[in-house]
């Protein structure tokens, strides 16, 4: 599933064709949405924006479309007279002079206003997204403290969209990598300073992978591995999906382990169980 600076990425495709553009056609495939087309299509979107995981088209007229895409929606843009080479089924359209961008197979799909976003449901449950609200190290620092936070392993908790919305899989494995903890540590046990740094790895890695396109590796580690003629996957990051091969900074080895449900990878060297400061 992407994750949210991929989301981001689509959402700033989105708004380049859609944001002040003239709409020749607003179509839906469901039939609460279907209505409310016509008047959609009367007014113009003035801004695309993403939350976490889920897309926000907003109009003039303060009518707010929002889509999660959940494990199959993919949105499209393409030649309004071209339909997309694509299987999948089609839920949502705008379509302007030129281009039109359309949702495929995404189940998750609502109209709102700006008054009452803050009620759909799984915004509701959301905490503050990396790259869409300013957010700042000291920010960071200080909600790591929070009660509802401070107590809870670092490699759930960065999993949890109502901490921080966006981060998934990948993004926590470099995270923690980057930042040299363990999964297990939580932030009462780290000194300010830890979680000081933490804070900035967190931005920073989840702001390179939203410029790079989903890469967080550093750039002298991995292009030593592209003149090597390696593929994307062996290259993007530094410790996802990468056990059993050395890590990039000690050469120990990646190790494999299962954290929250769901695989993590971590170098037992760079990352020890009792980190130092």
């Amino acid at each position: 599933m992407p994750e949210g600076p991929e989301i981001r990425r689509v959402a700033d495709r989105l708004g380049k064709l859609l944001i002040d553009a003239p709409l020749c056609e607003v179509w839906f495939a469901y039939a609460d949405l279907a209505q409310e087309a016509p008047r959609l299509a009367e007014s113009r979107v003035v801004a695309v924006d993403s939350w976490g995981k889920a897309l926000l088209i907003t109009f003039a007229d303060d009518q707010v479309l929002y889509a999660h895409n959940q494990l199959y929606g993919v949105w499209k843009v393409h030649r309004r007279e071209r339909e997309p080479d694509t299987a999948r089924v089609l839920r949502a359209r705008l379509v302007t002079p030129t281009h039109a961008a359309s949702l495929y197979s995404a189940s998750d799909i609502s109209l709102w206003t700006r008054d009452t976003l803050a009620q759909q449901p799984f915004l509701a449950r959301l905490g503050p997204d990396l790259l869409s609200h300013d957010v700042s190290p000291g920010e960071v620092a200080e909600r790591l403290m929070l009660p509802a936070f401070r107590r809870r392993g670092l490699g759930g908790l960065l999993l949890d969209q109502g901490f921080y919305a966006g981060i998934g899989n990948y993004l926590r494995s470099e995270i923690l990598f980057y930042a040299g903890l363990p999964p297990k540590i939580t932030a009462e046990r780290l000194s300010p300073r830890r979680r000081r740094r933490l804070a900035e790895v967190m931005l920073r890695t989840v702001a390179q992978a939203y410029h790079e396109a989903g890469v967080t590796n550093r750039p002298t580690w991995r292009r030593r591995l592209q003149r090597q003629g390696l593929k994307r996957a062996r290259w993007r990051h530094a410790v996802f999906n990468r056990a059993g091969q050395p890590c990039h900074a000690c050469g120990s080895e990646i190790v494999k382990l299962m954290v929250a449900s769901r695989r993590l990878y971590r170098c037992p060297h760079c990352q020890p169980d009792t980190p130092a400061g």
